[in-house]
């Protein structure tokens, strides 16, 4: 979906199928960009270490959903990097719940914050509703939050006062950006109007460029 976008604004881009390209020094110094999209899965000391080491120097990392928020999760490296990690997508009532991914599925709003109406990524852009998987995420202080979501009490679930999450967010890291956009779990949401600008904004500002400017 977002290759023509890089490749109409002036992107070389190229695809790999596992974080192997992470650990080459070479090809990652050369790299100016990072579009993660790797839900779990595992990652080498050494692949981490080079990814670490490039967005420290200028590569910019960005990605959506679990892509980047629920990837590999037995790394503390990453995490850090990162910022923030998945911890659940609470469900509908238990009573309406049929066996299949949509028991996720939640009307909820992205509420934008007082910084995220100044950034770049996200000026223009109003608070929104959706109707997908709403990310809980566990995350650091070191993170400038551009998007929130709440979770809500409700009878069935364990929690006692509402929860909200950061749903959109950047970071910095050496020299270089990190930028989070939660929502994306299926195509639909990816096409959302304020979720694709968010998206391909972040790309552009996440950019190694953008960096040095």
């Amino acid at each position: 979906m977002f290759i023509p976008f890089l490749r109409g604004s002036g992107y070389a881009v190229r695809v790999e199928e596992s974080p192997e390209v992470y650990a080459d020094a070479a090809e990652m110094a050369a790299t100016d960009l990072v579009v993660q999209c790797v839900t779990m899965s595992r990652i080498s000391a050494e692949q981490v270490a080079g990814l670490r080491a490039a967005v420290e120097a200028g590569t910019g990392l960005t990605g959506w959903h679990g892509g980047i928020v629920d990837s590999y999760r037995a790394s503390s490296d990453y995490l850090q990097l990162v910022g923030g990690q998945f911890a659940t997508h609470p469900g509908k009532e238990p009573c309406e719940r049929v066996g299949d991914q949509e028991d996720n599925y939640l009307p909820h709003t992205v509420h934008l914050t007082d910084l995220g109406r100044q950034h770049e990524i996200t000026a223009g852009i109003d608070d929104f509703d959706l109707v997908t998987e709403q990310y809980w995420v566990l995350h650091d202080d070191l993170i400038d939050v551009l998007a929130t979501t709440t979770h809500p009490t409700r009878e069935w679930h364990p929690w006692h006062r509402p929860i909200t999450s950061p749903a959109i967010w950047t970071r910095r890291w050496g020299k270089g950006r990190v930028v989070v956009t939660t929502p994306g779990h299926s195509l639909d949401v990816l096409e959302h109007a304020s979720v694709r600008t968010v998206v391909e904004r972040g790309m552009r500002w996440a950019t190694r460029t953008g960096s040095a400017s």
